[in-house]
């Protein structure tokens, strides 16, 4: 990457490397390829940093469309459930930890049902039955993808490496400050109130 590109760059390009963001996995499927800088010589793919940066300031673009309360956003691996809890504090954007309940956005007869208008999951393939319930009710998906995800059924993929904790953690840490400053919660140049640590899982 140029100079002038690292330093347009969402964060510090130091950051985005130290957090493994951009490691992807041995495997790659044709829906990554694009987004693939290189193979290393342990196979690992390498993803691009700049269509990492560019992902995220379109997810957050596209979220900042709508309203906290419109969002939902889904991890059912546990390295996504500390940053989900702090995004959802500092967004009021609702967020699924855990087991998704089968048929919330799908059966009106649930207590628990619920009507966003787009939904976000942290990978596609534990989280299927999320991203199953919001393709059968027309809503659009984003999706943090790995190398070695398909994304047939993904309206927006964001690559990353969506398994590291500290990877994962970053992911939301900036989608939380890019939504709040979209959405004029944050005024100006205004840090959030949280810090990266308090997204990444111990």
């Amino acid at each position: 990457m140029t100079t002038e590109e690292t330093e347009n760059l969402l964060i510090d390009s130091n950051e985005y490397l130290k957090s493994g963001i951009h490691i992807g996995t041995k495997f790659r499927t044709k829906y990554m390829a694009n987004f693939i800088y290189k193979t290393r010589p342990d196979g690992l793919s390498v993803l691009n940093l700049k269509s990492i940066d560019e992902r995220i300031r379109i997810a957050a673009n596209l979220l900042g469309n709508y309203a906290p309360e419109e969002i939902l956003i889904v991890s059912r691996r546990e390295n996504g459930w500390k940053a989900l809890k702090a995004l959802h504090k500092l967004t009021g954007i609702n967020v699924i930890t855990g087991r998704y309940p089968p048929g919330i956005l799908t059966n009106i007869q649930l207590e628990t049902f619920t009507e966003p208008k787009i939904v976000m999951v942290c990978d596609p393939w534990p989280d299927k039955n999320a991203v199953e319930d919001a393709v059968k009710v027309g809503i659009p998906v984003i999706a943090l993808c790995d190398t070695n995800n398909q994304a047939n059924k993904i309206d927006l993929v964001v690559p990353c490496n969506n398994k590291g904790k500290k990877s994962v953690g970053l992911m939301f840490y900036l989608l939380a400050r890019e939504y709040m400053r979209k959405r004029s919660m944050l005024k100006g140049e205004e840090e959030m109130a949280a810090k990266l640590d308090d997204f990444i899982e111990e």
